[in-house]
């Protein structure tokens, strides 16, 4: 079995793993939110592999429910479970932070592979490539002073890679409450692999 919880907003529901970080999809309605998380375990099991961990995840549980926003229904997960608040040893959070690298690997793979033009919406909405890639990039950055990892804007790859190893650093540490930071790690590491994924998952979509 796999654990998640739901995020439950006005019209839309995340239902998020608590133990892959980043695997997480959103609907309309729990159920329906649940079954896309389902279907999309074969998609995360290539980011499960890469960090060198086996992805049989089994029937989700709901372990708990944590009352959304707007930001639910916009499509951001949002809300910080009480669950998060729980302390991390040095093994779960180093696992946790494999996957986010694996996530930020993959992601720069398909990004390099992939044409500047991507596929529009149904509407003609839709950014392109170079877009997408600073959006993510700038995103972990404003994620990162979260927890106190603080970078000015890059001005080259190196830089972007120096606070991705940082933030990696933080991330991999064991922690014990309270939280100091704001957010707290469990979170931390939740919310950027979920970022980094789902516009991996767009740019596979959009190619």
């Amino acid at each position: 079995m796999t654990h998640i919880y739901l995020e439950v907003g006005p019209k839309k529901v995340f239902a998020c793993s608590l133990e892959w970080p980043g695997w997480c999809r959103v609907a309309k309605g729990e159920e329906a939110a649940i079954d896309l998380l389902v279907d999309y375990a074969p998609r995360y099991r290539p980011i499960a592999e890469r960090a060198g961990l086996p992805f049989e995840p089994g029937d989700p549980v709901v372990v708990a429910r944590e009352p959304g926003s707007e930001m639910t229904d916009f499509g951001a997960p949002f809300a910080i479970p009480e669950l998060d608040q729980e302390p991390i040893d040095a093994e779960t959070a180093r696992r946790r932070v494999a996957l986010l690298r694996a996530a930020w690997e993959l992601f720069d793979e398909v990004a390099a592979e992939s044409p500047e033009d991507l596929r529009k919406g149904p509407r003609g909405g839709g950014r392109d490539l170079s877009k997408v890639v600073a959006h993510v990039v700038e995103a972990e950055r404003s994620y990162a002073r979260k927890v106190d990892v603080r970078y000015k804007p890059y001005k080259n790859p190196a830089d972007r890679d120096a606070m991705r190893e940082e933030l990696a650093e933080v991330l991999s540490r064991p922690w014990q409450p309270p939280q100091t930071t704001g957010w707290p790690p469990a979170y931390a590491v939740r919310r950027t692999a979920w970022h980094v994924i789902d516009h991996l998952w767009e740019i596979e979509d959009r190619r």
